[in-house]
């Protein structure tokens, strides 16, 4: 097992060649292979090419690989194996800044071959229950799929925190629904698309596996345990979309129900101060014979007829119902309040 000295970042993950080979249960292997610039992946890409000229398919392919890729040959036309590249986001703990970082796989009945293992997950399939794991797996398959089961952690993590955030904007959204907080919920549901992007591949596999191994996989425990955590996320993935998607709707039916209670104001208002504006309009208007103009108690009267106007009009939209609406809203939101007042002092009580 030979390990190299040279360390380089490579898409924010710390990558040091090596060149590791591991033997399970003396029937199959793991060539654990991390080649972190282009020159050395030239040299390893031409050493893997001469110990296993079957792969040099997948080898040719590394290097113009910049996303996802999955693909199901058969040596032979019978033997069959799975290789391409995996993109996934390396989160340890909630708080974390997600690293992504981008491996290339191949697995056949006898090999398991990695290249560009993040440091992290090879410290995870190092501890002892990994190990063990690993050394149970009768297949190369088996080895892959406790591996691509243990790079699912970091999904966890990452959805962890995303629910984190996700209570911490609905209880913003209960106690006040400001103007930004549309902003946070599209930011969340982008959140949500990225981790959802990245689980695409896991899909992919599942049928990628069914169509290579057929029938093989319904006995194989490995592949059960790795189905059943893929259903754990898409269930999770699911449940967040119909979330936002509630909070989105939510936020919009306030914006309409608050839309429609600042046009009836502005109405109420405009229909109430409409005599103040027509008297104004015709009192101040530039000719000498207008009613009252020359009489010394005439401003007062005119004042008054506006008053009486103004409050016979409002008097006249409240009885016939016009006005209602606002001034229940407003005694409901302080209802609401108060209840919530009242809460709070029995339980400090």
């Amino acid at each position: 097992m030979n390990a190299g000295v040279d360390v380089v970042i490579v898409d924010k993950v710390k990558l040091e060649a090596r060149r590791d080979k591991f033997t399970y249960s003396d029937q199959w292997e793991w060539w654990d292979w991390v080649v972190p610039d282009q020159e050395s992946m030239a040299d390893a890409l031409g050493e893997l090419t001469s110990v296993f000229p079957e792969m040099q398919y997948w080898l040719r392919k590394i290097p113009e690989v910049e996303s996802n890729y999955l693909s199901v040959r058969f040596i032979n036309g019978t033997e069959p194996v799975i290789f391409g590249s995996l993109l996934y986001a390396v989160k340890n703990e909630r708080d974390d800044q997600r690293k992504d970082n981008q491996m290339f796989f191949y697995v056949d009945q006898n090999r398991l071959v990695t290249l560009n293992l993040d440091d992290n997950t090879r410290g995870i399939m190092n501890t002892g229950e990994r190990s063990a794991m690993l050394q149970q797996c009768s297949e190369a398959r088996d080895g892959m799929f406790v591996l691509f089961r243990a790079i699912l952690h970091y999904y966890h993590v990452g959805m962890d925190h995303f629910e984190m955030n996700l209570r911490d904007l609905e209880r913003k959204m209960e106690s006040r629904n400001a103007r930004t907080l549309m902003d946070q919920i599209l930011a969340a549901r982008f959140e949500l698309l990225y981790w959802s992007n990245l689980f695409i591949p896991y899909s992919e596999l599942m049928a990628a596996t069914k169509e290579a191994y057929l029938d093989e996989m319904k006995e194989n425990r490995f592949f059960q345990q790795l189905k059943h955590r893929i259903e754990r996320m898409e269930r999770l993935f699911k449940h967040y979309e119909k979330e936002i998607d509630t909070l989105i709707s939510i936020d919009n039916a306030i914006s309409g129900v608050r839309g429609n209670d600042i046009m009836k104001t502005l109405t109420l208002v405009t229909s109430v101060f409409t005599p103040a504006t027509a008297a104004g309009a015709i009192w101040g208007m530039n000719f000498e014979n207008l009613p009252w103009i020359d009489k010394t108690w005439g401003v007062v009267l005119v004042l008054a007829l506006i008053i009486i106007s103004m409050i016979g009009m409002y008097v006249w939209m409240m009885m016939r119902g016009w006005t209602g609406d606002l001034l229940k809203v407003q005694s409901s939101q302080s209802a609401a309040k108060e209840t919530e007042k009242n809460s709070r002092v029995k339980r400090r009580r």
